[in-house]
């Protein structure tokens, strides 16, 4: 019997109230894949003119104020604080977690400037892949899980792979001359950064961490490894020269890292509910957004012939049937009680009270605290809106051919998952 096995397991959470949670992390996994594959859309502004780096650069800082902005407005900073202090250690994992996500973001400009939104999307999907074998690995995920739901997160697997490698080869018949092998290895690279990115994901929420407050510091590491690649790759000088530039383009790229911080939120809240190896495979329908948003908004594949557009629809379908397996094969009971035994090694081994991990494995507050927002959290709400407000007043439209009917209804229905996902977060754990 292995060590985890041998320490007593925490009382099962009760059934009815297991079922729930996991219900609305499955409504945030589909939420995260609107937003994430909408926030993807103003990288193509690539196309005009601004270098990859310069574009990522942006989007981070626009990253940057929602992660601060957001969790201020929601719970405020206090809750934040209060979060530190119970797991000081998580602080570490984030900033590392952040620095992951702006390597592989970097990377994903690249594979939309080779190969376009709705190829590239899929392809570095393939990050459920390690996102499952992580959670069955380190965080007792699948384990007692039953036959039927490791046929489902295998099958889907199988169903992920065949699909990237339909794009795969599609993506060679629409990329520039030249630029396909290093498209497609761009964005399979951004898949297993991804991928491992997930673990410090799992490690905060298995010891009670927030998701509001695990990004304020995960985008410190964002911010900070995004700026060392910048300067190092273009120089002080030239960065500024091409930002000044580029301004009245700030606003849009600025919003797609806002945009995609929503979408990020709803995948932290999927991953802490149903797992990374069902959580991240659910907001991987980001792939049909980006596929929707590159062929209906922004005409990619027009021109290609028939086959080009079988491969791509048929492949995206493939992948997308795929992970939608995987996160129907939700967590049993008897699987759960694995997962609360590695929530106790988790809180043993960095001296964590074991109330406020069975709290947040629960979805509620330690004791039914309540968060209340203080003046340095409407500040900084204000300035952050104020940001954006006089940026817009800069911003122009980029001269391309873009579909506004379609672009406006894939808005709405964005809107409308919002609205829903949010709701039953609320009433379900206060976003807890």
């Amino acid at each position: 019997m292995d060590s985890v096995a041998a320490v007593a397991v925490p009382t099962p959470i009760q059934a009815s109230r297991l079922r729930t949670l996991q219900a609305v992390g499955m409504f945030c996994g589909f939420a995260a894949g609107a937003w994430l594959g909408g926030a993807e859309a103003p990288i193509k502004i690539v196309s005009a003119g601004v270098s990859p780096i310069t574009v990522s650069l942006i989007m981070v800082a626009g990253v940057f104020l929602a992660r601060w902005s957001i969790p201020a407005f929601i719970r405020g900073t206090a809750s934040v604080r209060k979060d530190v202090s119970q797991a000081p250690h998580l602080i570490i994992w984030a900033v590392l977690a952040g620095c992951m996500w702006a390597v592989a973001n970097t990377m994903t400009i690249y594979a939309i400037r080779d190969v376009g939104l709705s190829i590239a999307f899929p392809l570095w999907n393939t990050n459920s892949l390690l996102g499952i074998f992580w959670g069955f690995l380190l965080f007792n995920e699948l384990h007692h899980a039953g036959w039927s739901r490791w046929l489902g997160v295998l099958g889907g697997a199988v169903c992920m792979f065949g699909g990237a490698t339909l794009l795969a080869f599609a993506s060679s018949t629409q990329a520039p001359a030249g630029k396909a092998t290093v498209g497609v290895v761009a964005a399979l690279g951004a898949g297993v950064v991804w991928g491992t990115m997930y673990i410090p994901y799992r490690k905060a929420y298995l010891t009670g961490m927030n998701p509001l407050s695990f990004i304020t510091f995960f985008t410190v590491g964002e911010l900070g490894a995004m700026t060392f690649l910048a300067l190092s790759y273009m120089g002080a000088g030239p960065l500024w020269h091409e930002i000044v530039a580029a301004r009245a383009v700030l606003f849009w790229l600025m919003l797609g890292g806002f945009v995609w911080v929503i979408g990020d939120l709803f995948q932290q809240y999927a991953t802490k509910y149903v797992g990374i190896s069902r959580g991240i495979p659910l907001s991987n329908t980001n792939q049909l957004w980006g596929l929707l948003w590159g062929i209906l908004v922004f005409h990619e594949l027009q021109g290609g012939g028939h086959r080009v557009y079988a491969q791509v629809i048929g492949g995206s379908i493939v992948m997308a049937l795929g992970a939608v397996a995987i996160a129907l094969s939700s967590a049993t009971g008897r699987e759960h009680t694995r997962w609360q035994a590695a929530a106790d090694r988790e809180g043993r081994r960095y001296g964590i009270e074991d109330a406020y991990v069975r709290a947040s494995m629960e979805g509620r507050e330690l004791n039914g605290e309540s968060n209340r927002r203080m003046f340095i959290d409407w500040l900084l709400v204000t300035g952050v809106t104020a940001i954006f407000v006089v940026l817009a007043a800069m911003a122009r439209v980029p001269q391309m051919n873009i579909n506004l009917t379609w672009a406006a209804l894939l808005s709405v229905a964005t809107l409308l998952l919002l609205v829903g996902c949010a709701v039953a977060l609320w009433r379900t754990t206060r976003f807890s």
